[in-house]
């Protein structure tokens, strides 16, 4: 469908004898609306659109459109990203609840930077505290919603706007720091998102760019987030040595020497680094420090948004990768269990990676009935997305050359078929 004339949304702009500079106006009028900030389409986007250069504007864009000319997504000649006319991406745009939410986080992106101004003001704490509260939106939605291009994108958006904020104003030394580290975080944020999505040429970049800023920063918590991100990101390149030495890298970091929750997920991480390249001694040594570690920890201790999703159920799901990596079926089946067990409800993605987990574990066992039952209660909206995606993909081939004839794997094989 690329590149062949949107008819659609041609015909809507003839009919309405809308010009494209008229149709754009009107597009960043409602943007800022919708964020409080005046948007930042030209009018190269929508020729680009009504070409049919791109059929899948993102959702920020699609939303003013459907408002402005009163016609849903589809009869303007749109497809959601992830469709097989769209490209790779998994972002679920047709999701009412991922949209509200996408826009919630975007009204509060906008409405809490002030307008841009030509007179150099001097930031202060206020300005930090607004960009935490944009953090706080972004690392929300990938607990919600795990690493959607929509995301990325944003994401990669306010690391830029942090860093022009400082560019375009004075401040002192500690609140640059302070800017540095939150742009530095964002950064990151852009990069799991794309590693999160199996994005792997687009988030590489972003490496370079956040340890540049969290060195800037000179923010030890942001520097340990990047490489820990940066392991993730060469496991899944399949580059196990560098893995492993960004996971000692972000094990190294001051900050798991004076808090041991830092030094639990760092281990947890390991463990999965060492099982990838079969050295059961190092992560299973791995795994049992990251508990002991855990254990003396202090929970209610403050630490940053992104660090909320590390509690026991979290480093059960990586002890979980760990096992199946290592072949330990029954290790793996239990500590999926206990993941299960313990899981916050708000954690919809990850609930979903471990019942793919569970499933693999099981059906390690000869387990079939289980392994497919726990397959099929991951949800269909979320079993298209990237490493839950995979992780099916996985299981529908082992299950197909374990029991091809069985009636589990005739009934996970219509399953599929019908959540496609």
């Amino acid at each position: 469908m690329s590149g062949t004339r949107n008819e659609a949304l041609a015909s809507w702009m003839r009919d309405h004898k809308m010009k494209v500079g008229e149709l754009t106006s009107l597009v960043n009028a409602e943007i800022n609306k919708l964020t409080g900030q005046y948007g930042t389409v030209n009018e190269r986007h929508i020729f680009k659109l009504r070409r049919g250069e791109h059929r899948s504007p993102n959702v920020l864009l699609r939303t003013a459109l459907e408002v402005v000319t009163g016609l849903p997504a589809a009869e303007l000649g749109f497809v959601p990203r992830g469709s097989k006319n769209s490209g790779p991406s998994p972002a679920p745009e047709d999701d009412p609840l991922y949209r509200r939410t996408f826009l919630a986080a975007a009204t509060a992106a906008g409405a809490s930077l002030t307008a841009p101004s030509t007179k150099q003001r001097r930031l202060g704490s206020a300005d930090v505290d607004r960009m935490n509260a944009k953090l706080a939106a972004v690392v929300s939605m990938d607990n919600k919603y795990g690493g959607t291009q929509e995301l990325q994108e944003h994401a990669a958006a306010l690391a830029a706007e942090t860093v022009d904020l400082q560019n375009s104003h004075t401040a002192s030394a500690r609140i640059r720091s302070e800017l540095y580290g939150v742009a530095a975080a964002f950064t990151a944020s852009a990069m799991w998102a794309a590693i999160d999505g199996r994005r792997l040429d687009e988030a590489e970049p972003y490496l370079n760019q956040a340890v540049t800023l969290a060195g800037l920063a000179n923010n030890r918590h942001v520097l340990y987030r990047v490489w820990g991100h940066a392991g993730i990101m060469y496991r899944h390149l399949g580059r196990s040595a560098d893995a492993v030495a960004a996971g000692e890298a972000a094990r190294a970091t001051s900050i798991t020497r004076s808090d041991p929750l830092y030094a639990s997920l760092a281990l947890a991480r390991l463990a999965t680094f060492h099982a990838d390249i079969g050295d059961d001694r190092g992560a299973l040594r791995a795994i049992g420090m990251a508990q002991a570690s855990f254990d003396r920890a202090d929970q209610a201790k403050h630490r940053p948004p992104w660090m909320d999703f590390y509690d026991q159920a979290e480093l059960d799901s990586l002890a979980t990768f760990a096992y199946l990596r290592l072949g330990k079926w029954a290790e793996a089946e239990h500590h999926a269990h206990r993941c299960l067990a313990g899981l916050r409800p708000d954690l919809e993605r990850n609930r979903a990676l471990t019942y793919a987990n569970l499933a693999l574990a099981q059906l390690g066992q000869g387990d079939i009935e289980p392994a497919v039952a726990a397959a099929q209660k991951v949800p269909a909206g979320i079993a298209g997305r990237g490493r839950v995606h995979m992780l099916l993909s996985t299981f529908t081939t082992r299950l197909t050359t374990v029991a091809p004839r069985s009636a589990e794997t005739t009934a996970w094989l219509e399953h599929r078929r019908a959540a496609a």
